[in-house]
This record gives structure tokens, sequence and C-alpha cells, in this order.
């Protein structure tokens, strides 16, 4: 059962011992995870850090690789150019005297990338929880809605998290509500497929990152830290959510990245929304079409294949107030 004073997200991880938090959607994702993770390290769990990588890994050194598809990205190792989120968060997390190992996978299909978790799972003596957490809303999304966002990492990763029955806890984070407007994501759809969930007692409700909390400050300071080192290409989403998490409204810009769009920038950005990862899986319509996958561009081609097939898309809709 659950109760008003603790978010089911937290209730659902109140036995767990050891919990990974993976960026599923790739980029800057693992700094949606960063506050539940500080959050959980508080309460007394060995938390690990993990996340679907953009950046080049397969230029590293051998010693960094776990596996063929895991890698132990630390402060010190040396990289070409500045866009390597995972060694970003690994130093400011070494800064501020935090575990600071993040752990990255490459783009990858579906198998290797769950052959990769589970490797990392042994690596790691096992966990009692995955949270899997997406920057945005769009892992959301059922496959049969006008737009889907960028739905191959977030669906690999699912797809991956999904199969690891030996895991109890298998959780899913969205944090910046909206952000994935300029993708063709409408969250009146968001919002009924959270409603679908909850019927399915899938949903675990959701709950506000306040600026006020020192889980919300770090967050503030690592967001603001890697579009420091990441001048060229900072994050959207989480820039997005950090002007959100600050009291910011309406058409923020803090990036010349989003200079040709209009954002807006509000207190729902800053919301967590949280559901079962097996309980979404299952609402999935094509996510069993990409078993089997290796590649990246093989789970485009099954996504297309799949809507392409479908004889009509759930069109968006305008909030009604």
């Amino acid at each position: 059962m659950f109760s008003l004073h603790e978010p089911p997200l937290f209730t659902r991880l109140r036995d767990a011992r050891r919990v990974l938090v993976a960026g599923a959607g790739g980029g800057f994702d693992v700094y949606a995870g960063l506050p539940l993770a500080l959050a959980l390290r508080s309460a007394g769990k060995e938390v690990h850090l993990a996340n679907l990588s953009f950046a080049d890994l397969y230029g590293l050194p051998s010693e960094v690789w776990l596996q063929p598809d895991v890698a132990a990205i630390r402060p010190d190792i040396a990289i070409r150019g500045d866009y390597f989120p995972e060694r970003t968060l690994a130093r400011w997390l070494d800064r501020h005297d935090l575990p600071s190992t993040v752990y990255a996978f490459p783009r990858t299909g579906v198998e290797p990338l769950r052959a990769a978790y589970r490797a990392l799972l042994d690596h790691l003596g096992g966990v009692d929880a995955v949270v899997l957490v997406d920057g945005g809303t769009d892992i959301l999304m059922r496959g049969d809605e006008h737009g889907l966002g960028t739905p191959e990492e977030d669906m690999a990763s699912l797809a991956a998290v999904r199969d690891l029955d030996d895991v109890p806890q298998r959780l899913v984070a969205c944090l910046g509500f909206g952000v994935d407007a300029h993708h063709g994501v409408n969250h009146s759809l968001v919002l009924e497929n959270l409603a679908a969930l909850d019927r399915e007692n899938a949903y675990l409700g959701a709950f506000s990152l306040s600026h006020h909390s020192t889980e919300g400050a770090l967050y503030l300071d690592a967001v603001a830290d890697a579009q420091a080192c990441t001048p060229g290409h900072p994050s959207i989403v989480n820039g997005s959510v950090a002007a959100a998490v600050r009291g910011a409204f309406g058409d923020v810009r803090f990036t010349e990245r989003t200079k040709d769009s209009e954002l807006f920038v509000n207190p729902l950005m800053a919301l967590y929304f949280c559901v079962d990862a097996p309980g979404l899986a299952r609402r999935n319509l094509y996510l069993d079409r990409l078993d089997g996958t290796v590649l990246m561009r093989q789970i485009s081609s099954r996504i297309e294949e799949f809507r392409d097939g479908l004889p009509r898309l759930r069109q968006p809709r305008a909030f009604p107030h």
C-alpha cells in the first residue's frame, strides 16, 4: 500500500539495498536521474549511475571496458573534444566527494544492450532495483500516437530492462514534461497514456523536484557545470528542467541551440512522473518487434514498419484549459 507521505517510487524502493539509476534515452539523460540517486544514497542505499551514451565510446582505451558494451567512465579518463556527458558527470561527482564512476552503454540494438545490462549487474554483484530515467516523456508513448519523439534509445533501454526478471524492482521515472513537444510529442496523449497505466496499476504518481531541497540544489549545480563544460552542445532538456526548478517561466533562453524555438518552461517540467517498467512495456504496441535487433538503425526500421501498418494514428489534442 502507498501513503501520501511518501512518493510511491520510493515506497517501491524502500527495501532495495543496491540500486542502478540509468539514463534511458542517451545524451544527458543520466543527469535527470541524479536527484533520485542522491536521495536514495542519503537514505543509506548503494547507488550506481549508468547511461546510454552518445559519445564515441569505441575510441576509449581497453582498460575502461568491463565487457564489450559496458564502459566504466571515471573522472581521469582522457577524451577528445568536450562532449562526453558521462565523464563530465564523473568529474562533478568526484569534486563533491561522491562515488564517481558512471557506466556507459554504446548505442546498440536490444540484444547487445540487454547483455550489457546483465554484464553490469554481474559486475556490481547484483542489484535490487533498476530505475530507468528519461529526460522528457517520450518513453511513455505506446506507438500509435501521431508523434513519438525520439523513441529508439528509450525503447532499446525499456526492452533491455523489461527482461531483467531477476531484478525485483524495475521502474521508470520521467523528468521534463513538455520538453518533447519540439519532437512532435503531444502531451495530452502523454496524460492519456498515464491514465491507462493507472488503470492497470502501473502508474506510480508524480512528485516535484524543488530547488529548496539538497537534491534540487545539487542538480542545478551539476547542470550548470555540464553547460559550462559542453558549451557547444548543452542539454536542452536539463537546461529547461533546471530553469523550471529555479522558478523560471515561459520562453527562457539558456543556449543558442534554442534560438529558433519558442520554449514554454513551466513548473510541470520539474515533476517526476513514475511508472512500473514491466507495466509500461506491456502497454507498448511494438516493443516485442525490437527483440533480436543488434543495431540502432534496425530499431528505427522496425518502428517505421510497425507504424506503416497501422490503420490510423491517435491525433494530437490541445489541453482543454
